[in-house]
């Protein structure tokens, strides 16, 4: 049987048609197609034309994962940044689905971990087995527009989705240069607090760069005319943190202390999430930004800031961190999910 997954977003829609691969339980991918959210009024026409051009010469899915990029009840969501509402159960009694959820796109991910392959991710560090703890907890972290944070218990296949909204927790300086950027932010986006997502994303980075930016030494940066495009083309905007991380890599230093303010609250933040949820099956990176910065993962300056806990920092060094490479994680790990969804 063949089964659907969808990673919905606020800029594009992936779909998949997926079947059971023969050897194991992982999910093997048929057809794919991406979509541009804006070129359509409605999800429903875009599922539509997918199943009508893309699938003609399969079966039809019996089973449909989508993960969506917004507040979730009841099987239903709500897509802020296109005014779409997305129901689970229309869905399933429209298209002939047996079975269809809509799930948070980054929770989704959890699903995908037990299927992962060697080429999906890399390990940052091993770990080790200590007597008397739970290596079915796992956790992820991704910082990619935003920040996102799911946990969840992990047995075998057997998967548990423990929902969090961690990435909106208050972002804790823990220099003065860090207490000074937090200051400026809030006056410059006229907020009462700033949370993690507000520095630890691409957003967040590009906001880093302009407070840097800010300050008298670099007033002729290269970036200042730039700076005044953002202001006025959101396109622009999102552009901005791959011009910070390429400046960075040709020596520019002021991008270079960028990234590294960017990195060390990344890195303080992970360590921040292994002592809370103690997950010693895991502490997985994810998110947009992930496979772009595996080497900074492993740089000495980011392991210094993970470990940064004090007496507990040996319970750091016991839980296995990786990072996912596969920039379809969730499109993946929907089909993951899809797959259990056709024994329901």
């Amino acid at each position: 049987m063949n089964f659907l997954a969808c990673d919905l977003g606020g800029t594009k829609v992936l779909l998949g048609i997926f079947e059971k691969e023969r050897n194991n339980n992982s999910p093997k991918l048929i057809i794919k197609k991406k979509y541009l959210s804006s070129d359509w009024s409605s999800f429903e026409l875009i599922l539509e034309d997918f199943l009508k051009k893309e699938c003609k010469n399969i079966s039809h899915p019996s089973s449909a994962c989508f993960a969506v990029a917004g507040p979730l009840s009841n099987n239903k969501a709500k897509i802020i940044n296109l005014s779409w509402n997305i129901s689970g159960n229309a869905l399933k009694r429209k298209f002939n689905f047996k079975s269809c959820e809509l799930i948070n796109d980054f929770a989704v991910q959890i699903y995908g971990i037990p299927f992962l392959k060697k080429n999906q991710y890399s390990t940052i560090q091993n770990g080790f087995y200590s007597e008397g703890t739970n290596n079915d907890l796992h956790a992820i972290v991704g910082a990619g527009t935003g920040l996102g944070i799911a946990r969840g218990i992990i047995s075998g296949e057997k998967v548990k989705v423990l929902a969090s909204e961690g990435g909106h927790v208050e972002y804790s300086p823990k220099s003065k240069l860090e207490w000074e950027l937090k200051i400026w932010l809030k006056n410059y986006l006229k907020v009462e607090r700033i949370s993690c997502e507000r520095i630890i994303s691409g957003t967040g980075l590009s906001r880093i760069a302009e407070w840097r930016l800010s300050k008298p030494d670099a007033q002729n940066h290269r970036l200042q005319q730039y700076l005044k495009k953002i202001k006025i083309s959101d396109a622009a905007r999102k552009e901005l943190p791959e011009k910070i991380c390429n400046l960075s890599k040709e020596g520019d230093e002021i991008m270079i202390e960028v990234e590294r303010i960017w990195l060390s609250a990344y890195a303080s933040l992970l360590g921040d999430v292994a002592l809370q949820e103690l997950c010693f099956g895991g502490l997985w990176i994810s998110g947009g930004t992930a496979s772009k910065h595996f080497k900074n993962f492993k740089s000495d300056l980011f392991l210094k800031q993970f470990f940064d806990k004090g007496r507990l920092k040996d319970i750091l060094k016991s839980i296995p961190m990786k990072v996912i490479l596969d920039e379809e994680f969730g499109l993946f790990s929907a089909a993951c999910r899809a797959k259990m969804l056709l024994k329901t």
